[in-house]
């Protein structure tokens, strides 16, 4: 399974996976600074705000699935053994870990590994939460509510924070 969705994603990319020539800028040889945009995404791949949607989308949705992996099994923890819960967690986490990569690799130069890692970390949290919620039927306090919405304001202003690094 995670062979087919490597081989899917890497299909979809074609050549956003591979390295191109750079200048000490990090722009591709040959591109100016009006044509770094073009240069990021040769003709027929995803455009920068696209990039901007799809990665939190891709990392949100990754955080969900290991949230079930980690939890899920609860649920049924009288009629599944370890092991079968073993197994059950690890073909969840499988292709998860595919979608994380596939994003990191996707999103990184848009944003920092700090960001992407923060907003791993946040979704991570918050997809654990709901899914104890929804899945094993613990309760969700106004208390937890509130630090879900500090958890997406720190995330705002980690997100929003420009990188240096990244441009050098």
């Amino acid at each position: 399974m995670p062979l087919i969705a490597w081989q899917f994603a890497h299909n979809i990319l074609g050549n956003a996976l591979k390295k191109t020539p750079e200048t000490k800028s990090g722009m591709p040889i040959g591109s100016s600074q009006s044509d770094e945009l073009s240069a990021e995404f040769p003709q027929g791949e995803p455009k920068a705000a696209l990039i901007y949607f799809i990665v939190p989308l891709m990392l949100l949705f990754s955080s969900a699935i290991m949230a079930t992996a980690w939890l899920g099994h609860l649920r049924f923890k009288e009629d599944l053994t370890f092991l079968m819960a073993t197994l059950f967690a690890w073909l969840l986490v499988l292709p998860e870990y595919a979608l994380n990569i596939l994003a990191l690799r996707l999103g990184y130069r848009k944003f920092t590994g700090g960001q992407m890692g923060a907003f791993r970390l946040c979704t991570g949290v918050v997809a654990i939460a709901f899914v104890s919620h929804y899945v094993l039927g613990e309760e969700l306090t106004t208390q937890k509510l509130l630090g879900f919405a500090v958890m997406a304001l720190s995330m705002i202003l980690i997100s929003s924070s420009s990188s240096k690094a990244m441009e050098q």
